[in-house]
């Protein structure tokens, strides 16, 4: 697990510092655990479906890193740290306005340790998959502020047994330079 962290940060790391796009914080909690992470974002900058239309359909990369914590009253509970990669689609409004609502699903990869959250919650494998959905707006003159709630679900998709996965509320702020 610790060479495969090193690796992804590695990987993160090689891509040009000007070519992040954004940070952003999170914090959220579900199944008797808070979570919280950090993140860069890079923009795809590309659009579809949009042409002569209001919407369109965008995206953008998402690398995050943060903990989980958990607070069962069955005991054991565990710090997760968790290192996650993850295609974000979005369908954004795209009229001039300093306001733009959008909606958003995703399905990334995660690597978390240790492997389980309390002493009845376990996941089986430090890979997990990371599907979400969730909606928000964009602020300001140039957008540059991202407020949004995601849905996620963390799950090994069955690879491995116990396959126990976890659910999570997340709020989100993204600052986009």
């Amino acid at each position: 697990m610790k060479k495969l962290g090193v690796l992804l940060i590695g990987s993160l790391l090689s891509f040009p510092v000007l070519a992040v796009d954004g940070v952003s914080v999170e914090y959220g909690n579900g199944d008797y655990t808070d979570a919280a992470r950090v993140g860069l974002v890079w923009d795809w900058n590309k659009s579809w479906f949009g042409e002569g239309r209001d919407w369109h359909v965008t995206g953008f990369w998402e690398a995050a890193a943060g903990q989980w914590k958990g607070r069962s009253s069955v005991g054991n509970n565990q710090t997760v740290t968790d290192i996650g990669f993850t295609p974000v689609f979005r369908l954004e409004q795209k009229t001039p306005s300093a306001l733009a609502p959008y909606v958003e699903a995703a399905v990334g990869v995660h690597f978390i340790s240790p492997t389980f959250i309390y002493a009845n919650r376990k996941f089986g494998s430090s890979f997990q998959f990371g599907d979400s959905v969730g909606f928000g707006v964009r602020l300001g003159d140039k957008r540059q502020y991202d407020l949004g709630y995601r849905y996620q679900h963390l799950s090994n998709g069955s690879i491995k047994q116990p396959n126990q996965g976890i659910n999570l509320n997340e709020f989100r702020f993204t600052y986009r330079f």
